[in-house]
């Protein structure tokens, strides 16, 4: 049989880190243990009733069994403007300023390849979502990993950015409410990031995938309700974690009319829109009653203080998480890094987490816990953590 090599492009793509972690898990699963997996970052929850049923109307619908339009009905897109208008005060012009997305990680990977040129430089938070490296490596560009400190409440330190290398950055990845760290950003952050943009003539790209869920009441900020952030750059919304719509993938881009169009235009060639009848769907979870997104909140903050509770109970004192559906959690001193702490776990008390480092170098020293089971299965983990004595 004959071998054909495969493009340098796909050579360039990082490893995935988890993958050896989710086998393992499987494994374990297989041979009978009872597995714990708060490594995931799937929402546990189902899709809201009225969504569903919105899916299954609008499936017998002759219209949707044809080709949609290539960007998208203009539905879908003029309910996301009417939700950033009731969300967050943002106006926006549906037709120019909204782009519909295949989910929210296509689009992550799809703006490198809209923005960058090989060799061309992207910053990236670090620890920070691994699909930003596999867009920036497909278009042939380089990373600057941006260290997120928790002396700096994981938020970028834009004066450490070399000025040589900030008027190379042609784009700029930011995640507020952030995985994996769980942090969120202020009024005073986001300009100060518009005004780095400006300066520098950086495209920013606003992950706001966690954008409903803030802890106690507490509204995330949108990146474009910042003056002058549509000028400088776009913020990707998706249906996926507000409303339990993981598996439908759709999602939407928001800002810039040249970053949208640059979006369509490729789209345009990989694929013609997504099924109608999930385009309705979509539009009636974000008009729709939104009494299921503050349930799914208060749900997170049961659990958040559940993990709390839990681990000040074994004597390990926990920062708390301020958004998102994760907790950072420091690893024990007596481990020499994420992945050991992560194996002991798993091998020791049928815990899966998330090793740090599998976000960045800078995430070493850390684990991430997702709050995607039941209060009492997260404190049974942690029972299980002090009966194998992590907490030394």
């Amino acid at each position: 049989m004959k071998h054909f090599p495969k493009a340098a492009a796909l050579d360039r793509l990082p490893d995935q880190f988890f993958a050896a972690l989710s086998g393992k898990v499987r494994q374990k699963q297989l041979a009978g243990h009872d597995i714990i997996n708060l490594g995931q970052g799937n929402p546990d929850q189902p899709t809201p009733t009225h969504i569903v049923k919105a899916l299954q109307a609008a499936a017998g619908n002759p219209l949707y069994h044809k080709y949609p339009p290539f960007s998208g009905y203009d539905f879908l897109k003029d309910a996301a403007a009417t939700f950033y208008e009731r969300e967050y005060g943002v106006a926006l012009d549906a037709k120019s300023e909204v782009a519909v997305l295949f989910g929210g990680k296509t689009g992550l990977v799809e703006l490198s390849q809209c923005l960058l040129n090989e060799g061309d430089v992207a910053l990236v938070p670090d620890p920070g979502y691994p699909d930003y490296w596999s867009g920036i490596a497909l278009a042939g560009a380089k990373m600057h990993e941006m260290p997120l400190l928790e002396e700096n409440q994981f938020l970028p330190d834009y004066n450490s950015i070399p000025h040589e290398t900030a008027e190379k950055a042609k784009m700029m990845f930011l995640n507020y409410p952030n995985n994996p760290t769980a942090a969120t950003a202020d009024e005073a952050f986001f300009e100060k990031t518009v005004r780095f943009a400006d300066a520098h003539d950086i495209c920013v790209i606003h992950d706001f995938a966690y954008g409903a869920i803030g802890s106690h009441g507490e509204k995330p900020r949108s990146f474009m309700q910042t003056p002058g952030a549509k000028d400088v750059g776009i913020e990707i919304y998706t249906l996926s974690k507000t409303y339990n719509m993981a598996g439908w993938r759709v999602a939407f881009a928001v800002g810039h009319p040249d970053i949208i169009r640059y979006i369509e235009l490729l789209q345009d060639h990989y694929y013609v829109s997504l099924f109608g009848g999930i385009q309705e769907a979509a539009a009636t979870a974000l008009l729709g009653p939104q009494d299921c997104v503050q349930q799914l909140v208060a749900t997170y903050d049961e659990r958040r203080t559940a993990l709390i509770r839990s681990f000040q109970k074994a004597g390990w004192p926990l920062p708390e998480p301020k958004g998102s559906f994760f907790a950072w959690v420091p690893i024990p001193k007596e481990y020499t890094s994420s992945v050991a702490f992560a194996n002991d776990l798993l091998d020791n008390a049928n815990i899966a987490v998330a090793p740090g480092v599998g976000f960045g170098k800078h995430g070493e020293g850390y684990v991430r816990i997702g709050l995607l089971t039941d209060p009492s299965v997260i404190e049974e983990a942690v029972r299980r953590m002090t009966k194998v004595d992590v907490f030394k």
